[in-house]
């Protein structure tokens, strides 16, 4: 069995992106398969979840009678996380059943933090980011949070989520967060020239740092910035960071190839790529096999980002 097959025998969340992305399928075939996420399979059971006042699991970003992470790690069950998934699956917003769920979440939820309706925004910026991702997927007005985060960028070029208790320096996590929801608001709004600016300044942040590297030491930032994490949560690692370039459309930066090699690295001799950085907490059911198994998310996307990377532009799927 290639690595092409083996992706294609999985959820309608990876088939139909890999279909897209991988296989060179027709428009017609992708959105057929698309169209699936949101009436079987894990986006179906998603969906089937949600509480009846808008909801999942009871509150914003933690379950109901939760104050945060606990000693199993954080739950990723709540309201924000479970769109996130969505997100990620690719869930067509113009799907009925999708646009009626989060018509229920935007006015159902409201964030533990300051009250306000879910796509208002909260304080922090990595999750304002991915409000603005979530906000601009579902087609919801997020200009107040992207105005806030044009505000709150540092003086480095990122975001910090401790910015508010006094951190002048911006973090990896805080800062891909924002960068994708700034991009997403770009290629929705006619790309303002403001917003651009901040993501190129927060592009920067990343590529100076060789996408994982401490500026001042050159050594990694965190060992789990080398580990490859599926969903990715508020967490960044090089996969994320690449992702990301990926998205924007550039040419790859000479100063993203280090990070595009230890990708490359972590393939294995039957074509896939692990999953090794599962982040712990409550979920409302497995997307993988667990760490140190085959994982068909991380290998959809380290494929997508090689064939970006790559100077002859082929895909390697199969080989």
């Amino acid at each position: 069995m290639t690595v092409l097959e083996w992706l294609l025998e999985s959820d309608p969340a990876i088939r139909w992106q890999v279909l897209r992305d991988l296989a060179g399928a027709t428009d017609e075939v992708v959105a057929t398969e698309r169209a699936r996420v949101a009436g079987e399979g894990w986006g179906a059971r998603l969906l089937d979840r949600q509480d009846p006042d808008g909801q999942w699991d009871g509150g914003s970003l933690f379950p109901a009678g939760s104050s945060g992470p606990g000693p199993d790690g954080q739950p990723w069950t709540a309201t924000e996380p479970t769109l996130m998934l969505l997100y990620l699956f690719g869930a067509d917003p113009a799907d009925e059943r999708v646009r009626a769920a989060v018509a229920r979440a935007a006015e159902g939820s409201r964030w533990d933090y300051n009250g306000e309706p879910l796509f208002y925004g909260e304080g922090e910026p990595c999750i304002n980011g991915r409000t603005v991702s979530l906000g601009v997927y579902f087609g919801h007005d997020v200009r107040g949070i992207v105005e806030r985060l044009l505000t709150g960028q540092l003086a480095d070029g990122g975001w910090n989520c401790e910015a508010e208790f006094g951190s002048t320096r911006s973090s990896f996590d805080s800062t891909i967060n924002v960068l994708e929801g700034l991009l997403a608001y770009e290629r929705a709004n006619g790309n303002p020239a403001e917003v651009t600016k901040a993501r190129r300044r927060g592009e920067e942040y990343l590529l100076e740092r060789n996408l994982f590297r401490r500026r001042s030491t050159g050594a990694p930032a965190r060992d789990d910035y080398l580990r490859l994490s599926f969903p990715p949560r508020w967490h960044y690692d090089v996969l994320r960071g690449l992702e990301h370039f990926r998205a924007a459309g550039d040419p790859p930066d000479p100063r993203v190839t280090e990070a595009v090699e230890v990708v490359r690295s972590k393939r294995q001799p039957d074509g896939a790529w692990p999953l090794e950085n599962t982040h712990r907490g409550k979920v409302h059911f497995a997307l993988e096999d667990g760490d140190g198994r085959p994982s068909r998310w991380n290998t959809l996307r380290a494929l997508r980002v090689l064939t970006w990377h790559d100077a002859n532009g082929r895909s390697r799927v199969g080989a």
